[in-house]
């Protein structure tokens, strides 16, 4: 909760296949995302990117979303 009282959400996206070195961190309003490789980062933040947008398009917050109806976002949005 916030300070006032406030349900608060934030995703977080964690990539464990990096092997070159870098550290990569993406922070956002709704999501964080560290570590993996540069392509693994980029698909977690694409996904996290278009999820959000999709929240806000049909009105819904993330600290209202289900966790069934934000894990189908999340899958509809991972890139092929």
């Amino acid at each position: 909760m916030d300070e006032s009282g406030k349900k608060e959400a934030h995703l977080l996206g964690v990539g464990l296949d990096a092997a070159d070195g870098h550290k990569r961190i993406t922070r956002a309003e709704k999501f964080s995302i560290i570590g993996g490789s540069e392509e693994t980062h980029d698909r977690l933040t694409e996904t996290l990117i278009k999820t959000v947008e999709d929240l806000k398009r049909e009105g819904i917050s993330l600290e209202e979303t289900p966790p069934e109806k934000l894990a189908e976002l999340i899958h509809k949005n991972r890139p092929e």
